[in-house]
């Protein structure tokens, strides 16, 4: 199946101009925020990529599962588009699709797959329309459903199932979102799918950013959490389990909108807290990302190769300590020409699935992590430089672990801790910190990502 339009689309970060002349103009100092995570993190359970398999020949995306594996992960989220799967009713591209899912489940990988955009013989697109014309919801939402609950009998090694994409973006629902809609082609598949494959996690939305709609305003997960409460209510609404619940939070930088800013924190504790108030059990960050790419700039800032690593490694430690399930970076690989010059680089591997920075930094935090974290209390600090994060863990051999970085450079003090080893992930390099005279450890701070191993 080959995507000629853009897998990322025009971003809707409302406010990001805003923010960005306010942080020039003003910067007030950040305190230091110490993180606990709320439970232990496995990684191969918690973290896992996009990928974009049917881009490639299968020489090159066999190599990318074989990478991913070598991070010791197994979850990845798949896209299919509907208009390519099923071109002509009934006439299904199985000859693509079937030898990847056979080389996902031969590789033990666990794949969330979702089913997007309308076939051309099945979208509402007005025949005024010329141009994407499957970015228009389906005629039929029973037609749908039949479709996605065929894909799941068909393929019994995919873990998770979920409906649509992104369905608060135009770039997926035109002319613009509409819950009410979004809630009957939810409700239909999830009826569908519980009918096919009982035992498989059904996934809500993908909804972009944390739920904004660009055009009704408001948050589209509030409006369908409120529509199926009332139909509950009026038992209209089919007794399904609690969905999955799934967005996007991309923003400019790992904590936020703004370098000096930590809304992707304040955002996502509070967003995370009201899904668990309306009964949600999982919680999924399933995509987010940066590119590396060089420009001309669109939006993101240009970052390049280390930039992206460096952003990666700071956002994968902030959701492991946050209320998320599951999380999924967008993505595994770099893509082609067919993507948007900022979509072709947001990738771990280059081109060919050889190893990118970001890659290489991942496979060295997870190796200095160990596969399984258990949450700890941060040590205390003093002379603690601005915005410093810390989040601190037990290893499975019993050592501690601190990741840490801050808005400013400076160097923090340690009085509890004579020895530890400090890495850095990006650079790969450590050295062993000894307490000074004064009886405490010197741990210089950037605005990296650093780690701090000691035995307590």
């Amino acid at each position: 199946m080959r995507r000629e339009t853009s897998i990322r689309r025009t971003v809707l970060l409302f406010a990001a101009g805003a923010l960005l002349l306010v942080a020039a103009c003003q910067s007030q100092p950040l305190p230091p925020l110490a993180l606990k995570a709320p439970r232990a993190v496995v990684w191969n359970d918690f973290l896992g990529v996009n990928a974009q398999f049917h881009w490639f020949p299968p020489e090159v995306y066999k190599r990318q599962m074989q990478a991913l594996h070598a991070l010791g992960l197994s979850w990845v989220r798949l896209g299919l588009q509907w208009e390519l799967l099923e071109p002509e009713p009934g006439k299904f591209r199985y000859d693509v699709l079937d030898p990847i899912v056979d080389a996902m489940r031969d590789d033990g990988l666990q794949p969330e797959v979702y089913l997007v955009g309308s076939a051309s013989f099945a979208t509402t697109a007005p025949a005024s329309a010329r141009e994407f014309r499957d970015q228009y919801p389906p005629r039929d939402d029973d037609e749908y459903a039949r479709t996605l609950a065929g894909l799941a009998q068909r393929y019994p090694s995919v873990a998770a199932w979920q409906v649509w994409n992104e369905p608060n973006l135009p770039g997926f629902w035109r002319p613009h979102e509409d819950p009410d809609g979004y809630a009957r082609l939810f409700l239909a598949s999830a009826k569908a799918l519980r009918s096919a494959v009982p035992d498989k996690p059904v996934v809500l939305g993908g909804f972009a950013y944390f739920g904004e709609m660009g055009v009704l305003g408001g948050s589209m997960i509030d409006a369908i959490a409120a529509r199926a409460l009332a139909a509950q209510a009026n038992s209209t609404l089919p007794q399904i389990d609690p969905p999955v619940v799934a967005y996007h939070p991309y923003t400019l930088y790992p904590e936020g909108n703004k370098p000096t800013s930590r809304e992707f924190l304040d955002k996502s504790n509070k967003l995370n807290a009201h899904l668990r108030t309306l009964g949600v059990k999982q919680i999924w960050a399933d995509e987010w990302g940066w590119s590396s790419y060089a420009g001309p700039k669109e939006e993101q800032p240009i970052i390049g190769s280390d930039g992206q690593a460096d952003f990666l490694l700071r956002r994968v430690a902030l959701t492991s300590a946050l209320d998320f399930d599951r999380v999924f970076l967008f993505t595994l690989s770099d893509l082609d020409q067919r993507a948007s010059v900022r979509d072709r680089s947001y990738g771990l591997l280059d081109l060919a699935a050889q190893p990118k920075p970001a890659y290489l930094a991942l496979q060295r935090f997870l190796a200095i992590t160990g596969p399984r974290l258990e949450p700890a209390d941060t040590p205390a600090f003093t002379d603690v430089p601005s915005g410093l994060i810390g989040i601190a863990w037990t290893r499975a051999d019993g050592h501690r672990l601190l990741m840490f970085w801050a808005a400013d450079a400076g160097e923090v003090k340690l009085t509890q801790i004579p020895r530890a080893t400090l890495h850095d992930p990006l650079a790969d390099t450590h050295k062993e910190l000894v307490a000074a005279n004064d009886g405490a450890l010197h741990v210089p701070v950037t605005s990296r990502l650093a780690m701090l191993e000691w035995t307590p």
